[in-house]
């Protein structure tokens, strides 16, 4: 078998699949690299996540909304998508609750959802949504 191009549902199921963190990569004013893990979700054809307004990453998108997410399976045969884009910011989404809630549901389990709901719906924190506009992705990358 060799590596393969993911097909569009495969690209979703895999984005999807436990509690796979994706590292986003953003832009700094001074044009250097920042990365981060984040959780996310994803909802309408976007990843989906949220992040405080005063953090780094979102200071950064802020100002230029291009980014980059990867996502990988960390045991053999390896795979991975890269979705890179461009960001939303909604400060009071009235979705950011709701998001909240399934993304730590899916991160800390069903049992702990409606606290991390809680937790990370408060004044302060955006909703971001990231297009899909261009997705790499490969399946058995060492097989």
């Amino acid at each position: 078998m060799t590596m393969r191009d993911m097909s569009e549902r495969r690209v979703r199921e895999f984005l999807l699949e436990g509690t796979r963190t994706g590292k986003l990569a953003t832009v700094r004013e001074d044009g250097r690299p920042h990365v981060v893990p984040i959780w996310f979700i994803l909802r309408d054809g976007h990843i989906v996540f949220n992040t405080s307004e005063t953090s780094v990453k979102a200071r950064n998108l802020s100002r230029d909304p291009r980014a980059a997410l990867s996502v990988d399976d960390q045991t053999p045969p390896y795979s991975f998508v890269t979705v890179e884009g461009t960001v939303s910011l909604s400060a009071d989404d009235p979705d950011l609750k709701e998001i909240a809630t399934e993304i730590g549901g899916r991160y800390m389990g069903r049992e702990r959802a409606e606290e991390f709901g809680e937790r990370n719906a408060v004044p302060g924190e955006l909703v971001v949504r990231l297009s899909m506009n261009e997705v790499i992705s490969a399946e058995d990358v060492a097989d």
